[in-house]
């Protein structure tokens, strides 16, 4: 299968936006010329997909030999837009950009999409395993979730599990098997109440609510801080709020004030004149080096 992209899209520093490439059912290659995920069609049908851009489309290959429908293609397609952020406009974003010539770089690069899964489920969880951890606890928490809960697509590739197949769990279990510590039982009240309909999370993504009512959405999801939902809104297309951890404040310190150790107030400060593209303006500038 394959996808028409716009001019202004860039499949490397999109895969390049943060971690997410580094995150099971994600893989990549050293060079990020290709992409490894799992979209799952049902509860029990997921489909591992290899995705690689040729030129002004991306090709899409299903690994293995599952029978797949027209609507099931359509449906992988649709996906793979929406992990890629493909549909979304950034001109205004890149118009801002071109005015600062410490920020040219972004659109000349065309940086500014930012990865992100299959289901805001997913992306939830993901984000609630870099709290308050290193990155390699973060890896190892999202390895152990998908190898123990998931299911095998491919050899050694396989699905993000289900909010109903983790909710099955124990709150030990979950300390013990996923390592995810003080996070077990926030994990496990999410995937229940997720379970029982008790809250939604899929619609975020077309939300026409306000950024902050959406923001208090989010943080009413015990597990998910300051730090945690305002990375969880750039996820969702929106850029107001920061997400600043001790990364960011060590990366803004290097860049902005020559090591200097500096506030959450004073950093939050220096992004206001950006208005609804602060968060974006400051991502791009922690991960500038990593676009060099």
């Amino acid at each position: 299968m394959t996808i028409q992209v716009p001019p202004d899209f860039n499949f490397q520093t999109t895969i390049n936006s943060h971690g997410w490439y580094d995150l099971p059912p994600f893989s990549t290659n050293e060079s990020m010329s290709e992409l490894l995920t799992v979209i799952s069609l049902t509860k029990s049908k997921h489909v591992p997909v290899r995705i690689h851009p040729q030129q002004s489309i991306l090709s899409i290959t299903i690994e293995n030999h599952l029978r797949i429908t027209r609507t099931e293609k359509e449906k992988i397609k649709n996906n793979v837009r929406s992990i890629l952020r493909i549909d979304e406009s950034l001109n205004e974003f890149y118009t801002l950009c071109r005015k600062e010539s410490h920020l040219r770089w972004v659109a000349k690069k065309k940086a500014g999409r930012i990865l992100r899964s299959p289901s805001v489920f997913e992306d939830v969880v993901k984000m609630m395993f870099t709290t308050n951890c290193s990155w390699a606890l973060t890896k190892i928490q999202t390895n152990h979730l998908t190898k123990k809960l998931g299911v095998e697509t491919a050899e050694n590739v396989f699905s993000f599990p289900s909010p109903e197949t983790i909710a099955k769990k124990s709150e030990k279990w979950l300390r013990k098997e996923i390592s995810c510590g003080y996070r077990a039982p926030y994990l496990l009240e999410l995937c229940r109440n997720l379970s029982n309909k008790k809250i939604e999370l899929e619609s975020l993504r077309h939300s026409d609510l306000p950024t902050e009512e959406l923001y208090w959405k989010l943080r009413s999801i015990k597990g998910i801080g300051h730090y945690a939902a305002g990375n969880i809104l750039k996820l969702l297309g929106r850029y107001e709020h920061l997400g600043i951890d001790s990364w960011v404040r060590k990366r803004f310190s290097e860049i902005h004030k020559k090591g200097r150790k500096v506030s959450d107030a004073a950093i939050e400060k220096h992004y206001d004149r950006y208005g609804k593209w602060r968060g974006l303006i400051c991502l791009m500038e922690v991960t500038s080096d990593w676009h060099e």
